[in-house]
């Protein structure tokens, strides 16, 4: 994880609280030390192993006494891999936190006092995810590796099989590594920046029995490529789709601007709140099928649509949101200022026959500033912003526009709070609804139901 280097003393902890990114929290006389792996109730002996941005962190040499709230964790390597803190610890309990977790986000950055709805979670919050990528590179032997990178590093941590994944991407990236190292196909080096294949990417349809593999490469062409396609596909017959995306930047993006597609049609299709979806290799879809059906329904709900609402769904990806609205309102003016997202955006509206649908390439603050000059009226605002959330610009637009609702979704409840903040200026709170949409890891989706004051 980097930081400046402490001398190592060890102390004997006792964990009272988890941070904001799931990291326990334990004190050693006057000074919090964030632990990784603890959890509250925990007790044991800890290392502080180093400084960083003024904060100490260690990690558990031993535990003496166990939280009320542990359980065996279904992964073996959820440690070093990083991606599921939650693993050891009971799926009760993290929804509880991430409840918890908005609401204190709202008192520190928003200063406001919120209630917000208990987190929504999953009846089996296992194998959900639809979409999973991974690097590649050989271990100290020389073998080929799949896997996620340690946290803070380029160093692979092999993964045979996650269980958050869809199951049916396990049979993939064993058939993958063995022909790689049958055809003598070389993962990618950061350092040498040679090597073929850098990462696998594979997205499965939850309503269709159809999956798509993306090889991410750093060259055009590789040998034995055309043999390497039948290969796969002959082993996993499930495959429907095989893309080739070229990378050759020295990047931490994963995918490149090129592809070819190298088998079937290039894209899998999926339903979701009962539209039809087509998806590309770098579409937006929300990776936890099942519960963007509970996101997408909640925030429905949250917007009280009638049939005369002129709806307007911003950040819009591939129109998803809006397309799910548009069968409840009058008219869904969607923007996104990705060609590709909106043209998947508009052939989606035709293949659904949704004709109350009209989709924009533009920059969304710039779209709602000439419709408020316009004084064109809004009625319902959708916005789900990345993760860093909206700039001033945009709530500025959003204040100018004047929607009578706005419906905010958000994938990190610090950068929610202060936008709400923001719009709080004419807003009020109806309601704040969580949704567990990544089970054992400490993120959290959030919904925010907004009220224009005086109507």
């Amino acid at each position: 994880m980097g930081g400046k280097p402490f001398e190592k003393t060890t102390f004997h902890a006792a964990c009272f609280d988890l941070s904001f990114e799931g990291l326990g929290v334990t004190k050693k006389g006057n000074e919090i030390v964030f632990v990784p792996g603890m959890f509250p109730g925990d007790e044991g002996d800890v290392e502080i192993e180093y400084r960083r941005a003024g904060q100490l962190f260690g990690r558990v040499r031993s535990l003496s006494k166990l939280s009320k709230d542990r359980i065996q964790p279904l992964c073996k390597i959820h440690s070093a891999c990083g991606g599921c803190c939650f693993q050891p610890y009971s799926y009760e309990a993290e929804l509880r936190f991430k409840t918890k977790k908005v609401k204190e986000q709202f008192r520190k950055i928003a200063r406001m006092d919120i209630d917000p709805f208990p987190c929504l979670g999953m009846e089996k919050p296992e194998y959900y995810r639809n979409k999973i990528q991974m690097p590649f590179g050989k271990d100290r032997r020389g073998n080929v590796v799949s896997g996620f990178y340690k946290m803070g590093t380029h160093s692979i941590v092999p993964v045979e099989k996650c269980f958050i994944e869809d199951e049916r991407s396990e049979k993939v990236f064993k058939t993958v590594r063995s022909l790689m190292k049958s055809m003598h196909i070389d993962p990618y080096d950061n350092d040498t920046r040679t090597g073929i294949l850098r990462h696998l990417l594979i997205r499965t349809s939850r309503h269709y029995p159809q999956m798509m593999v993306v090889l991410v490469t750093n060259v055009d062409r590789f040998p034995s490529r055309n043999n390497f396609v039948k290969a796969l596909v002959q082993a996993v017959p499930e495959i429907t789709t095989i893309v080739q995306n070229i990378n050759t930047r020295q990047t931490n993006v994963i995918l490149g601007e090129k592809e070819n597609v190298l088998y079937g049609k290039g894209y899998i299709e999926d339903d979701l709140c009962g539209v039809h979806f087509r998806i590309s290799p770098k579409s937006f879809f929300q990776v936890n099928p099942i519960q963007t059906e509970v996101l997408y329904g909640e925030s429905m709900k949250a917007a009280k649509l009638t049939k005369d609402d002129i709806v307007f769904d911003a950040y819009s990806g591939i129109g998803t949101i809006g397309l799910i609205a548009a069968k409840d309102c009058g008219k869904v003016i969607s923007v996104e200022i990705v060609k590709e997202a909106v043209a998947d955006g508009r052939r989606n509206a035709k293949e659904n026959h949704i004709d109350n649908f009209e989709m924009y390439c533009d920059d969304a603050s710039s779209f709602m500033v000439q419709m408020a000059k316009n004084e064109e009226p809004v009625d319902v605002l959708f916005m789900d912003p990345p993760r860093k959330g909206s700039d001033e610009r945009f709530l500025k637009a959003v204040l100018a526009l004047k929607p009578k609702r706005v419906v905010y979704i958000s994938c990190d409840p610090s950068t929610l709070a202060r936008d709400v903040a923001y719009l709080s200026k004419a807003y009020l709170i109806e309601s704040v609804q969580p949704v567990d949409m990544f089970p054992r890891s400490f993120h959290v989706e959030t919904i925010v139901a907004l009220t224009r004051k005086n109507g």
